[in-house]
Order: C-alpha cells, then structure tokens, then sequence
C-alpha cells in the first residue's frame, strides 16, 4: 500500500508537471496557435495505448503456451488500460482536427486503422465479459494477436501511405522534428501518462488476481460438494 501511495503521488506531480511544460513553457505554434497544445496529449496517449497492447499482446502469447493466470491477468489490465488511452486518442484527435483542418473526421488510413484497432480491443473485453469461463482468456488471446498487427498497421499507415493526418515528427526522417522546448513538453507528458498507466495496470492487475483466486476456490467448493 505504501509503495501505491508513493508511486501515486510521483504520478501526480508528473501530471502537473506536464501540464505546465505543455501549457506555459511550450511556445505557442506560429500556425495552429493554441490549439496545437493537444499535441502534448494526443500523441503520449497514443504511445501509451501502443505499449499497452503490446504487453497484452506478449502476456497473451506466453498464457497460450503456458496457460498461466498470472499472464492472463496482465494481458486484460494492459488491454483495458489501453483502451482507455486510444480513447483519449480518439477523442483529442477529432478536437484538434475540427478548427485546423475544418471537420471532426476523415476516413484516412490513420485515422480508420486507429478506429479499427479501438473496436479490436474493446470487442476484446467484451469477449472477456460475455464468452463462458473457461474459454475466454484462449479466445480473447488469439484476437489479441490480431489487436497487434493492426497496432503496426497504425503505427506505418503515415509512412505507407499518403494521408491527411501529419507526417510523424518524430524518427520522420529528413525534415522532421519539432522546437526543443515542445518536445520536451511531449517527453514529460509521455512519461507522466506511462508512469500513470502502469499505477493502474498494477492495480487492476490486483484486482484480476483476486478474482481468478476467488474463482479458484469456488470451483474448487463445487467440485468437492459434487464429490459428496
């Protein structure tokens, strides 16, 4: 608990932190004005969301080979989590998209494919939810399998193809890049968002732990009431 409260606490001045680096020490960008500011969450959120389902993607392999809870109960934290983070994509991105570009939303390859993998991970906690027990972490492991290949498809899609949404500013090659003081702005915020990701995904981490070892034991009770 201790080391919750702690760990919490470092997260919240991360936060503040990366507010104000985005909010006061970011200049103001000569084209977009202020409404670039949402750069500084938009983009952390994504690479957040990214890692997250990565780690589902890893926790969900090694529970097909091994059938371990332990991975099963890491591979649906970091996917909820991570849900949770490419909402906040979803919705910062339509903002900042309304007054530079003039409308909410384009079905570009980007903007789609991240779309494509929100429904991919949330159909993936439906799954969880609503399959029987006993099949649901197998089958929820095998979509996130196809939850991963489309986290790369995002990932490339503005370098594969040629779309409204930005070129990257970051590892975008020749011409590329952004003012210091704006990317620091990014860097802490990144850190502040994956700092506060991983407090939750321990948490619900926790909490899954729980209930597989409550689930453990009321089938156990069953069996030994059918052995009576």
């Amino acid at each position: 608990m201790k080391s919750f409260v702690i760990l919490a606490l470092i997260t919240l001045a991360l936060l503040s932190f990366g507010l104000y680096q985005a909010l006061v020490i970011a200049p103001r960008e000569a084209t977009m004005g202020d409404v670039q500011r949402i750069f500084y969450y938009h983009l952390p959120s994504a690479i957040v969301a990214f890692v997250c389902f990565f780690a589902n993607f890893g926790a969900s392999i090694y529970y097909l080979a091994k059938r371990c809870p332990k991975s099963d109960a890491v591979a649906v934290s970091t996917a909820e989590v991570g849900v949770v983070f490419c909402t906040v994509v979803l919705i910062t991105g339509p903002l900042w998209a309304r007054p530079v570009w003039g409308i909410w939303w384009t079905w570009d390859a980007r903007l789609t494919s991240t779309l494509v993998l929100w429904l991919i991970y949330v159909s993936y906690l439906l799954l969880r939810r609503y399959s029987a027990v006993g099949q649901n972490p197998v089958l929820s492991a095998v979509l996130a399998i196809f939850g991963a290949v489309d986290v790369v498809f995002v990932y490339m899609s503005i370098r594969w193809f040629r779309t409204q949404h930005p070129a990257p500013v970051f590892g975008g090659g020749e011409g590329s890049g952004i003012d210091p003081t704006m990317a620091h702005a990014v860097y802490w915020n990144l850190l502040a968002f994956g700092v506060m990701a991983f407090l939750v995904v321990w948490l619900r981490y926790r909490l899954e732990r729980v209930r597989q070892q409550l689930d453990e034991a009321h089938a156990a009770r069953a069996i030994a009431g059918v052995q009576r």
